[in-house]
């Protein structure tokens, strides 16, 4: 069996430092619009389990289900609020490269 054969690929890109900080803005807040759709939805969950959500109509949640549900909830944001952190601080960086 022969060797794989990858072409040579150098692309030439060229940012400046501006540049560079634009899109780490621009990545922070696509990564915040991604926690926003995901907060919503676990918004949707609860209303569904409550049977609150308006146009659909959702079978009687025992206490086990709000239980579940609230459990899972809690987990999900618990997992936002490190995200949050980290783009906090990823955010606070760019800052301080903006200062200098």
């Amino acid at each position: 069996m022969s060797q794989a054969n990858i072409p040579n690929i150098t692309p030439s890109i060229s940012l400046t430092r501006d540049d560079a900080i634009n899109l780490i803005l621009t990545s922070i807040a696509m990564e915040e619009l991604g926690l926003a759709h995901i907060i919503n939805a676990e918004g949707e969950k609860i209303q569904y389990v409550l049977g609150t959500l308006p146009g659909i109509s959702s079978p009687v949640a025992t206490l086990s289900d709000v239980l579940n549900m609230n459990n899972s909830v809690r987990e999900t944001l618990r997992e936002i609020g490190k995200k949050e952190w980290i783009l906090t601080n990823k955010l606070e960086m760019v800052l301080r490269a903006i200062q200098e």
